[in-house]
């Protein structure tokens, strides 16, 4: 379940979204098991959306969880950039 407070410039860890990926508004951290990870790239189970490993959204998580920006915060709207952890393999 991805939280509600779709408001936050900021990760609840403390580091900022970059304004590039929500306006001040569109990022929220979101559980690893609402991604799931196959040959094709990241797939947001809410949507279905596949976002490319070789993305250009796609951005490393500096507090090591998922975190997910999109547009207008909304949970079914594309996505604008999707942070992730290091991949173990």
């Amino acid at each position: 379940m991805l939280t509600a407070d779709v408001q936050a410039h900021e990760a609840t860890s403390g580091w900022a979204y970059p304004y590039a990926c929500c306006s001040n508004r569109d990022c929220r951290e979101i559980p690893q098991s609402a991604v799931l990870e196959r040959p094709e790239g990241y797939v947001l189970k809410t949507t279905g959306e596949v976002v490319a490993y070789s993305d250009r959204r796609v951005r490393q998580s500096p507090d090591g969880v998922f975190h997910l920006c999109t547009v207008a915060g909304m949970e079914t709207s594309r996505t604008i950039c999707l942070f992730v952890p290091p991949r173990l393999f």
